[in-house]
Order: structure tokens, then C-alpha cells, then sequence
């Protein structure tokens, strides 16, 4: 196997973690930032750091990543489906972080897979795309949308004799706890995504050695990821955090909260990857249509949904054009 290939193969998967970071980024922070309960470089801090330790909390998603989408490719080819792959996803996210569409950055990475894999011969498990992907794409927002809306009604009823200024006060400190959970619950499933890659490389490079996650894969996705987190996703944080609806801290706890639960559950429990850009605004959305259906924003909002649903063909669609231009240039 040629290790140059192996080397930036590797390479390319850290710099598509960091994209990932600095793109998804406002998923975590964006409320806050927004409600005031946190100041920019506070919030992007707090996130960078809870990244990191959420990047060690579990294998689950990194399993299904490595093993459960595509069969595993032999050789140089294999090494350059996988390459384009994640060329594609990083395409992807650069384009909708240039014009502050908060995409998914899991559906990117799964589509640019899908589409080389394709283009380069290799077997796609489909029911293995539709059960760990397609469903929770289509769920997880419906999810979202839903306790977002049952948890700002259940806050509104528990609070409604409370004193709003002293109750805004207390939801500010208390988005700090839900932020930081939020920012957990990516670290959890985004940077394990980019794990399974690393460990699909590695196995493409010699068979022998098992699906294991070796610690040093740990360490350096979840630092890239931090290094992104830190380095900020604005345009993308303004979409999420005013465009869609004005929040007050109620709200931004609400959805924070929602989010971080849906995380968890999706991690730890069924072991799926899911887009944590999708959980966060459906969310938004449900928590403000408590306040009353038109203070949504849903024009913006039909442009990030329709977003999602071509995140995946697009980047899967980069993909196979990267993987022809690596088969053309190396052969």
C-alpha cells in the first residue's frame, strides 16, 4: 500500500473534521450568542473545549461510519474512493458555509462517500444507508421539531406566574449548562464520524489490523475539531441564531436542551449518526412556534430544509467527479 496515500487520505479526513468544526459550530453556540447568556468568544471557547471531551465519550457512531455504509475497498482504488469521498464532503461544506446555509456536515460526508463509492466499483450497503442515515435524516428533525415544541410549552406553563425579568435572568445562566451540553452531544457524534474514516483508511492499509480505534485517532480528531470549533462558523451562527426567529433565553434553553437529549439518545443508545445542524434548527423552529406560528421565519427556514435535501446528492456528486480526477491524475 502506498503510504503517500494513506498519509493524505488521513490528511484530508482532519481538514474535513476541522470544516466540520468551524461550520457546525454555531449548532452549539448560536442561541446563546444570540440571547446574550454567553459573548462570542466565550461561547466558541466553552464549545471547542466540550468538543474535545465529547470526541472520547463513546464508539458507537465511529463503528457504523467504518463498517455499516460501504464495503470496506481494497488497494490504491479503495484509497482513492475514500479520499474523494471526503474531498467531496469538504467541498460541500465550504460552499454552504460561503453563503451561511447551516447544512449538514454528517449528510455531506455520507453522500461524498456514497458517490465514490459508486463511482469506484465499490459495494454500498443500502439497507445500511437507509436504517443509519436515511430514517434518522427524516426523524431526527420531526423529533426536534416536536419536544422542542412540548419543552418551551412545559417551561411556559411551569414559569407563567413567575416574574419574566428574574426568569429571562435565570434561563441566561442556565443556557451556559444547556450550551455546553449541546456543544458535548457534537463532539459525541461529529467527531467519532470522522474517526470511522480514519480507522476505514487504516484498515484499507492493512486488512489485518481490525476496526479498533486507536488513541492517537482520538486525540487528533478531536483536536482538529476544537481547532475549528474555536476558529468560528459566523455567517453560519447568524442564520441559526436570528434569521429563523428572535430568541430569548427561554428559548435558546429550550432548543439547547432538545438538542443535547436527541444527541445522547442517537449516540448512546441506537448508535446512529445525526446531523446535529438538523436537530438544532428543527428545534429552533418548534421552540418559536410556541410563540405563535408566524413568528418563525419559515421562508428561511424552507431554504436551510431544502438545504438538507441536497446536501447529500450534491456532495455525493463531487464525490464521484473527485474520484475521477484522482483515478486521472494517479492512475
Amino acid at each position: 500500500m502506498d503510504t503517500f496515500a494513506l498519509v493524505m487520505t488521513i490528511a484530508v479526513a482532519l481538514f474535513f473534521t476541522y470544516t466540520n468544526g468551524f461550520h457546525d459550530s454555531a449548532n452549539a453556540i448560536a442561541t446563546s450568542v444570540s440571547t446574550r447568556a454567553l459573548t462570542p468568544k466565550a461561547a466558541l471557547a466553552m464549545a471547542a473545549v466540550m468538543n474535545l471531551l465529547g470526541a472520547f465519550l463513546g464508539s458507537g457512531v465511529a463503528k457504523t461510519v467504518s463498517k455499516g455504509l460501504i464495503a470496506t475497498p481494497t488497494g490504491n482504488q479503495g484509497m482513492g474512493v475514500l479520499f474523494a469521498g471526503l474531498a467531496g464532503a469538504v467541498v460541500w461544506n465550504l460552499v454552504t458555509w460561503y453563503f451561511g446555509l447551516p447544512s449538514s456536515s454528517t449528510h455531506a460526508l455520507f453522500g461524498g462517500l456514497v458517490g465514490a463509492a459508486l463511482a469506484g466499483g465499490t459495494t454500498v450497503y443500502w439497507n445500511g444507508v437507509v436504517d443509519k442515515v436515511i430514517v434518522p435524516m427524516f426523524l431526527s428533525p420531526v423529533v426536534g421539531l416536536v419536544v422542542g415544541y412540548l419543552i418551551m410549552l412545559a417551561i411556559l406553563w411551569f414559569f407563567r406566574r413567575s416574574n419574566p425579568h428574574k426568569a429571562k435572568r435565570g434561563f441566561r445562566i442556565a443556557q451556559t449548562i444547556s450550551a455546553a451540553a449541546m456543544a458535548l452531544g457534537h463532539g459525541l457524534q461529529d467527531a467519532q464520524k470522522t474517526m470511522g474514516v480514519v480507522v476505514l483508511a487504516l484498515v484499507i492499509n492493512d486488512p489485518a489490523r481490525g476496526y479498533g480505534i486507536p488513541v492517537w485517532v482520538k486525540i487528533v480528531c478531536a483536536l482538529m475539531m476544537s481547532l475549528g470549533t474555536y476558529a468560528g462558523g459566523w455567517r453560519i451562527m447568524r442564520t441559526l441564531g436570528r434569521r429563523i426567529i428572535e430568541l430569548d433565553p427561554p428559548q435558546g434553553f429550550a432548543a439547547e436542551t432538545t438538542s443535547a437529549g436527541i444527541l445522547y439518545a442517537t449516540s448512546y443508545l441506537f448508535k446512529v449518526p445525526v446531523s446535529t445542524t438538523h436537530v438544532i434548527t428543527s428545534a429552533i423552529m418548534g421552540v418559536g412556534a410556541t410563540r405563535r406560528v408566524k413568528a418563525v421565519r419559515w421562508g428561511v427556514a424552507k431554504n436551510i430544509v431544502g438545504g438538507w435535501f441536497i446536501t447529500m446528492p450534491a456532495a455525493g456528486a463531487v464525490g464521484a467527479v473527485c474520484y475521477y480526477v484522482v483515478r486521472l491524475a494517479f492512475g
